[in-house]
């Protein structure tokens, strides 16, 4: 079981027993030709099966939107669980069982296809990459600069 912590300076980050992490990704999805069709009970019961397959995998949802015919998600994953699993988990158990469970999208999304192919991601932190480079660099202080044209340095 994962758990929360509060580590250098207030950032919030999860653990396991080997890691510590936060690594958020803001993923979008559309559905099949973009069909204004997640609304009403329909949207309710989407939020629903998003929420109970992200506890499935311990995925935290930080903030979510289902709109007429797209999903935006901040999610953290663990470091064990690939993008790629979380959005095929999420988009195929719930188009399945939105098909399966309101009558009137199978008259609109033929072959149990509900969501298009595909989806966005994007990594996002409380850091940027620039104050990565930095701390990296101040790990390297008092050690021999990097191979010229180099940023990857070596220590003893």
């Amino acid at each position: 079981m994962r758990q929360g912590g509060e580590y250098n300076g207030g950032m919030s980050y999860r653990k396991t027993a080997h890691s510590v992490y936060s690594l958020k990704v803001h993923l979008v999805w559309i559905t099949k030709y973009r069909k204004p069709v997640l609304r009403g009970e329909i949207a309710k019961r989407l939020r629903e099966l998003v929420r109970q397959t992200c506890a499935t995998l311990d995925v935290v949802i930080e903030s979510g939107h289902v709109a007429a015919d797209h999903v935006h998600l901040l999610v953290c994953v663990p470091p064990d669980l690939a993008v790629s699993e979380l959005v095929q988990r999420l988009k195929g158990r719930s188009s399945r069982l939105l098909l399966v469970e309101f009558g009137e999208l199978n008259r609109q999304f033929w072959g149990k296809h509900l969501w298009a192919r595909g989806y966005f991601a994007a990594s996002s932190g409380n850091v940027t990459d620039e104050i990565i480079k930095q701390y990296i660099d101040s790990q390297a202080e008092n050690l021999p600069p990097p191979d010229e044209g180099s940023t990857f340095s070596v220590g003893d």
